[in-house]
Formats: structure tokens, sequence, C-alpha cells
């Protein structure tokens, strides 16, 4: 008794609850699921944004298929004759290496052999005359690949993850030391989209175009520079590139079990040797991109390259440089995000990722920052604790402040001096869920028997309306406003057959275990019980808090209450089928108006409630579930509200109290029920039935009435019951008709 007192005190319990929230952010942190890893990227963009890399002149250009080459030279694809042309070209102003940006999987359709039977020329003989005359042209395809064999280019291909039973050539010799490329780099790809064969075996590389398949925010914060497909390895355009400009046939990947490599005994890449660069890479194989604002001193128009007017002008941007084309056309869609909240063509990510292993200026993360940022989280976690237990909430909020601070500024001088990727964010987060969670803790066991009343209290309020009273005590002085409210009724069916069956105590345990959880389905939708009237309920919506679109949640708790309902008769929670009794069955009815809300009774005891002819014609709905054949009734004016919903009409009912019949309708279901296929035709077959029975076509009634009931099963029975007593009596008062 003593050991289990002291686990009580509240010292022990805030420890063992630091103890379980760290842990449970220790496993979190180590799972690493989706939105810990965005927010951690988020954070490194956030460092980009206060430090971008700083541009500087390299001997890398992109050549821009831009608004102005596409106005100059018409729709894309261009004929290949035309990026025969440039390629040409390119190699006479001295490109060291020219990298295409783009994949030509199919023929040029513009190719005079193809264009041959695309003619429509009427005389056989003529046509096949002009056919084998353009058939002797040179093909496109073949012109673009001579111009491609007698220059230095890289051409790309992309990596997708479905079987197009295709792949690249592989134009680069790998040296591997340590791990195997093809288990490490992820994830391998299934299929390829490559360019035509004789394009491909003419050019000098071939490159991946494709971005980290990491980056599932659309934001390009890394570029695989390695790819596998399970068996063979492939070069990113990058890295093609660079190996082509430096006249290299190979590159070098190092990983860990290789000489002077620590091996952790997990397989990963250590970093790449592409001619004189050394690139570190993450453990999968890719560089992370420190990006610049997109300068257009990068970049070179495509039609400005093929001007001879400005060769004077372009040759010094081209003569020995590595060349990337690609295109910033709007309409060709090549346009990424980058951490800098820029736009930018996708063949300026390869280039800027080429410009950084030129400058040998790189971001890392190592493979142990993952630990040291667990590590944080439980030190900044177990020290706040600590400082909370010591110096109490005040002192220990103004410390733990100074704790993260320190920790952000640890992290920025990682970042600004090293280019080291650690990550301030989660520690931070884990340190102040665990304070919170000790506050919370304690101002719970501090506050136990206030918290006990206003559970007391929640079972008749809402959630909502509680916190607004215990905030604001004047809510309770006399008076009251009007709005609009939505009312509700529900009542038990058949309860004075059931309270006859069963003694007294057993009636109330059955009542408590029906009226739980219908309670808590009104509430679940911010819902004010206003009383429990014997076996019934009266409930509203947006008051005293203004509730938006309060019939749709007045809706949506109503339908929660029938499935409480059927799940309490499914598993017979009141025990009534040993007993040999019917399921429960309850009713309940909806309308909307305006109301008056508040506080009513005396000075000593009073209850906060509405009043009006909308509560009035609420109840009146509810009485009428019986005669229309629904468990849930609901005005025009509900209908009128919540138009998504699925409801059937049950026409004009007579009311008590009520001067004239007021239309009523039976809810069916939500929006998906309203959506569905088989609630549309229904809501067809039924609206039909109105109008015959309306018109007085009784055969088209009677059609209409068995096709809604084959539609709707037998949970609508009796409600297309009193629709075919409908249309009985107007056969009936027809026939007497005609007898008169």
């Amino acid at each position: 008794m003593a050991i289990w007192k002291h686990l009580r005190g509240k010292t022990t319990t805030t420890v063992l609850l630091a103890t379980v929230v760290l842990s449970l952010a220790t496993v979190l942190r180590a799972w690493d699921p989706p939105p810990v890893a965005q927010l951690r990227d988020r954070s490194f963009d956030i460092y980009q944004h206060l430090q971008p890399r700083p541009y500087a002149d390299f001997p890398v250009r992109v050549v821009d298929i831009n608004e102005a080459s596409l106005a100059q030279y018409g729709q894309w694809p261009w004929p290949r004759t035309l990026l025969a042309q440039f390629v040409s070209r390119m190699t006479d102003l001295g490109a060291a290496v020219i990298a295409l940006d783009m994949i030509f999987p199919e023929p040029d359709r513009t190719s005079p052999g193809r264009l041959a039977g695309q003619l429509g020329i009427a005389d056989p003989a003529e046509a096949e005359r002009i056919k084998t005359l353009m058939s002797q042209l040179p093909d496109h395809d073949e012109v673009f690949a001579k111009a491609i064999e007698q220059a230095p280019v890289v051409l790309g291909f992309a990596a997708v993850q479905i079987d197009t039973g295709r792949r690249p050539p592989v134009k680069v010799g790998f040296a591997i030391t340590g791990a195997d490329t093809t288990k490490v780099v992820q994830p391998p790809f299934i299929g390829a989209a490559v360019n035509l064969e004789q394009l491909d075996k003419a050019a000098s590389g071939v490159g991946a175009l494709s971005i980290s398949a990491r980056d599932k925010s659309g934001i390009v914060r890394r570029v695989p520079l390695l790819f596998t497909d399970g068996s063979k390895t492939y070069p990113n355009l990058s890295a093609e590139a660079l190996r082509v400009a430096q006249q290299q046939k190979s590159i070098v990947v190092k990983g860990t079990a290789a000489s002077g490599e620590f091996d952790t005994g997990l397989p990963a890449l250590v970093d790449l040797r592409i001619g004189d660069f050394r690139v570190p890479t993450t453990p999968t194989g890719e560089l992370w991109v420190w990006f610049d604002y997109d300068r257009r001193e990068r970049y070179v128009s495509f039609k400005d390259v093929l001007d001879p007017a400005k060769e004077a002008e372009i040759r010094p941007k081209i003569e020995g440089q590595i060349v990337l084309v690609g295109t910033s056309a709007a309409g060709l869609l090549d346009n990424w995000p980058t951490p800098l909240g820029e736009l930018v063509p996708g063949v300026s990510i390869h280039a800027q990722a080429i410009e950084q292993i030129i400058s040998q200026q790189f971001l890392s993360r190592p493979d142990w920052a993952d630990g040291l940022e667990i590590v944080a989280t439980v030190v900044f976690g177990a020290l706040l604790t600590w400082l909370l237990i010591a110096l109490g909430a005040q002192y220990a909020a103004l410390a733990g402040a100074l704790i993260i601070a320190a920790g952000l500024a640890l992290s920025w001088f990682a970042f600004s001096h090293g280019g080291l990727l650690f990550d301030p964010v989660y520690p931070s987060i884990g340190a102040a869920t665990t304070y919170l969670a000790v506050i919370g803790m304690l101002y719970v066991t501090t506050d136990r028997e206030k918290k006990f009343v206003q559970r007391a209290f929640g079972q008749y309020l809402a959630p909502a309306l509680l916190a607004k009273l215990v905030h604001a005590p004047s809510l309770m002085r006399l008076g009251g406003e009007t709005k609009q409210l939505t009312i509700m009724f529900m009542d038990v069916r058949d309860f004075t057959s059931i309270s006859e069956k069963l003694p007294a105590s057993e009636l109330v345990d059955f009542m408590n275990e029906l009226l739980s959880p219908l309670s808590d389905a009104i509430q679940s939708e911010l819902g004010t019980i206003d009383k429990y009237i014997g076996d019934s309920i009266m409930a509203f919506w947006n008051a005293p808090l203004d509730i938006e679109q309060h019939p749709l949640r007045a809706c949506r708790a109503v339908l929660k209450m029938r499935d409480a309902m059927h799940d309490l008769n499914a598993r017979d929670a009141f025990g009534f089928r040993e007993r040999g009794l019917s399921a429960v069955k309850i009713g309940i009815g909806l309308h909307t108006g305006e109301a008056c809300v508040g506080n009513m009774g005396s000075q000593r005891r009073f209850n906060y409630s509405a009043m009006g002819d909308v509560v009035n014609t609420s109840a009146r709905i509810e009485s009428s579930c019986k005669a229309v054949g629904m468990d849930i009734v609901v005005s025009e004016e509900i209908v009128r509200a919540v138009p998504a919903f699925a409801f059937l009409e049950a026409g004009a009912m007579p009311l008590k109290g009520k001067a004239r019949p007021m239309k009523l309708f039976g809810m069916v279901g939500d929006e998906s029920k309203a959506a569905s296929p088989e609630f549309i035709e229904l809501s067809q077959r039924h609206a039909a039935l109105l109008a015959a029975m309306a018109e007085g076509r009784i055969g088209d009634a009677s059609k209409a009435l068995a096709h809604c009931r084959a539609l709707a099963g037998s949970l609508m029975a009796n409600f297309y019951n009193r629709f075919e007593e409908k249309i009985t009596e107007i056969a009936s008062g027809e026939r007497l008709a005609q007898v008169i």
C-alpha cells in the first residue's frame, strides 16, 4: 500500500508521464513517417531561404527553349532536322558537352517517309510515285543521329514504376567499391521511357531525368545521381554530362565497407568520383541541391544560338561550357518548385547540381544525424521535466524557450558554416510536447474536483457550451435572445409496452443504456441537449454558440443516432432478445426556424432552453414518424438547408395544432447515399410516383410504387405501405365518382 501511495505522488507521476511521452516521441522519430520527414525538410527549406547558395559564373549554361523560341520555330516537338542543325551549331561553337533534358521516344512525324502516307492523293499511281520520291529523302531521325554521333551529346531517359519493357543503354563504366549500388539505390525502377535506339546508340552518354522519389511534397530538394533497375546501375543527366565533358569513361562509386570507410552494418553509399570531382551523396546516392535564386545569366535562348547575327555574343557563352538544353515555356510543363519558393525549369535543377559539384559547395546530412536528433529530443524533454519539477511552470517555460533557442542556433550554425543539415524542429517539438503533457497532467491532478463537476454538467450540455459557461458566468443570468435554431425531438416507440414488461430498476438501466450513445451522437455534432422528457430527448443547434451550417450538423447527428440504435439492437445491448421482446425503435423529428433561447425559470432555479413555434412544430413532426413510416422525418426547411442529403418526400401531413398540412420528408442518408446510383434511381422513381398520384394516374402510380419497393428494400416497407394506402384511396374515390 505504501508503494502504491508513493507511485501516486505528483513527482513520480510526472516522471512516469515524461518517460512515456519521450518514449513515444523517440519511437515516432525512429519510424520517421512522411509528416515528420516533411516537417524536417521544411526546416531545411527555411535555411536555404535565409542563406541561398551564392551564384557564380561557372562553366555551365542552359540553352532555353523559351516562349520566344517557340514563337520563332513553331509548336513543339520540332523537326529533328532543326535539332540536328542545333547540335551541329553547338559543336561549332565549342560546347564541351550538350545534354538534352528531353526524350525522343517516337520517330519524327515530319520525316518525308512518314509524311508520304498522309498526303491524301486520290490517284494511286501518283500517290505511289510521290511516296517513292519522298522515301528517297533523308530521314529526319537519321539526320539527327548523325549530328549526335559527331558531337559530345548526352540524352535523357525517365525512370518509371510501370513495366514498359524498355531499358536505356549504359554508356558509362562504374567502378564500385563497398556497398552494391543495385541493393542500395532506392527505389529500383520497373520500366523506362527511352529514346529511339538509333539516337541512344549515337549519343556519348545517357542519363536519367527523374527527380527524387523522396520529395513527395512536390518541392525538389534532392537529385538522384544514380538509378537502378535491380540489375544495372545508371547515372543521372547531371553526372553523365559532367563525365562526358571531362572525357571520362567511368564513374567511381564508394560505399560503406570500402577501403577507408567505416562499416555500419547497413549498406549505404558515401560518395562518387566523376573525373576531377568528388561528390558526397546520401546513403541512397542522392545529392542535396543547394539552390540559388535562378539567374538569367545562366540562360541562353535557343533561337539566339541559331541566329548567325548573334554569334559574337553567343560564342563566349557556349565555348568550353557544359550546356544543358531544356525548356522554361509554360506550355511544356517542365517547371518545378524549389525550397526558395521559385518555379524553375527542370533543366535548371540539373545545371545547379553541376555547379555545386564544380564549386564543391555541398549540403550534407551525416548518417549519424538521426541518432543525434533522437538523443537531443530525449535530453531536451528530460531537462524540461526536471526544470518543471524544480522551478515550476513559469520558470521552466522560460528555461525551455532558451534551450530550444540554443538548439535552433546550433542547427543554424552547422548549416551556415558547414552546409550540415540537422533538424532543430523535432527535438524542440518533442521537448515542448513533454512539457505540455506534464503541465496538463498537473492541471488535471490539481483541479480534479472542478473537472468532475464539468464532466457531470457535460452530460447535458455540449462541450463548447460548457466551456463558454465556465469562462463566462454572465451567461447564467436570466433572459433570452431570438435566433435561428435547428430543433430535434426523439421518442422511443412503444415505450409504454416496454415499461409494462420491465421492473422499475431494469427500466432505468434500459433508459441509461439507450440515452447515453444517443446523447453522445448529439454532442459530437455540437448539439445542446435541452432536456430528457421520460423516454424522449429535446436538443437544439446554434445556441448558445453560433454553429455554422447547424441544420447540416443536426442531420449528421440524427444519422449517428440511427447508427447507434442499429448497433444497440444488433448486439442486444438491452437483453431483449432472450426475453422475447422486439427490437427497440425510435422516431426523430427535425425542423429549423426562429426561436427564443436563453435561461428560463426563477432566480434560484433555471434552465437553458428554447421556446417558440419551431419547437412545437419539431415535436409534432416527431409524432408523425409512425404515420410517415420512417424513423427520421424532417421539414421542408431542413431539406432546403441541407440539399445534398438523401431525402424522400412523404407528402403533406396534418400536424396537431397546425391549420394547414405540412410537407414532410423521410431522411434516407447523407451525401454519399444521395450520390449513390441506387438512391438516384430511387429518387427518380419516387418523383414519378408522386407525379402519378397527383395526376390520378393509378396504373402509373402502381408501377412506380412497385419499382420503389424493389429499390428501397424492406427497411422502407412501412414508408411505401402508406403510399399504397393512398393509391387505394385515390382509386376508390375515382370508382365512387364513376358510380355517382
